[in-house]
């Protein structure tokens, strides 16, 4: 599977693309687009635009970086614990 696609990929069984994702993903290109467009080209960016696309970088981001983090479900704790003994 190509290094890109397997970004996007989901952590759940069904192996889809995660559409929280690659919205935060789409996102942050936009912001990035508009900080450049901006620096270099002189164009002005509506700062309410600008601000609601970095809203939704950063809270895909925060999101996805939770998976990470959060429980597993009591499955797989119990599963954990019987190898354990």
């Amino acid at each position: 599977m190509p290094p890109l696609i397997s970004i996007f990929q989901s952590n759940v069984s069904d192996q889809g693309i995660s559409s929280k994702r690659l919205v935060t993903f789409f996102a942050f290109v936009f912001c990035s687009i508009a900080f450049f467009a901006n620096l270099f080209f002189g164009y002005t960016i509506d700062s309410n635009l600008f601000e609601g696309m970095m809203y939704i970088a950063i809270a895909g981001l925060g999101v996805t970086a939770a998976e990470r983090f959060a429980s597993k479900g009591s499955e797989q704790i119990n599963r954990r614990k019987r190898d354990v003994l």
